[in-house]
């Protein structure tokens, strides 16, 4: 008998631990991004839920150093002129091309090559449209996107 009812208790924690996890797993906002040694990322639109935590994981699948096509993901304050921003970016070499003193970033990865990937977690900002690049010198232009949170 006790037998019986230390299964039923051994069962009941395991199914709210199992229940547990997938609540923890909704309530984050997901995002695989992948980039290459032709300067591009998979996708140009990423939407999550406000309020939501976001797991970004940005895979370099080229091949190349990072010296040579590192790649990274910065997402942009409202209204942040790009090519401003990426000319100050171009700059801050010593700090993985995000300028030290600047105030016009959410968000950013670190810059990784070709193989390597790394992940960020966060809060999304308000309601809105974002812009986020490649900070790395002359990548903005064709590595860039909107993230949209709703």
């Amino acid at each position: 008998m006790k037998i019986m009812r230390f299964k039923y208790v051994l069962l009941f924690f395991i199914s709210l631990c199992i229940f547990t996890n997938c609540n923890i797993e909704n309530d984050v906002n997901k995002i695989v991004i992948t980039s290459d040694d032709y300067m591009k990322f998979n996708t140009s639109k990423i939407t999550v839920k406000s309020g939501k935590l976001v797991k970004l994981t940005l895979k370099h699948i080229g091949k190349l150093d990072v010296q040579v096509m590192g790649h990274n993901f910065v997402l942009l304050k409202d209204k942040v002129d790009l090519v401003e921003f990426a000319n100050k970016a171009a700059m801050a070499s010593k700090n993985q091309y995000i300028p030290v003193e600047s105030n016009e970033v959410i968000v950013y990865t670190d810059m990784i090559g070709g193989g390597q990937e790394t992940t960020i977690e966060f809060l999304p900002p308000e309601v809105g449209v974002y812009n986020f690049i490649c900070s790395f010198p002359g990548h903005y232009a064709m590595m860039k996107g909107k993230f949209i949170v709703e």
